[in-house]
């Protein structure tokens, strides 16, 4: 097994998604992940970290704020390096999220599907700057 030094900051509003994802981060060797079940609980934790998550890795449908928005606020606060939504909403609306993230300069990487693979999420990871 892997063992990958990136802090992840995991928000899935679903428990069982949220122990599930999680679960698998472990087992592809991602060590530092700090799993919340909202976006409001995300924010206050990356607020009281000494240095931004190098992934922000979340659920689009949140119930107290979109994905993208949780994105734009961690990044404009320096809260976070890079990010990736987690969904299953079709990839018409995925892709229409990823315009409106590069429109807003948002350093989103990507999305992938529910339930979230290893070859999709180290390929996402393998881009410049990680």
């Amino acid at each position: 097994m892997f063992s990958y030094d990136l802090r992840i900051m995991l928000v899935e509003d679903h428990p069982f998604q949220l122990k599930a994802t999680q679960y698998l981060l472990e087992s592809y060797g991602f060590t530092q992940i700090t799993a919340v079940n909202n976006a409001e609980n995300a924010l206050q934790t990356m607020i009281h970290v000494q240095r931004p998550y190098e992934i922000l890795l979340c659920d689009q449908c949140l119930p107290d704020l979109c994905g993208l928005a949780l994105i734009g606020i961690a990044s404009h606060q320096g809260l976070i390096q890079q990010a990736i939504i987690l969904s299953s909403l079709d990839s018409t609306e995925l892709d229409t999220l990823k315009k409106n993230a590069q429109e807003q300069r948002l350093p989103l990487l990507g999305y992938l599907a529910k339930p979230l693979k290893q070859s999709d999420f180290i390929n996402l990871l393998t881009l410049p700057d990680l």
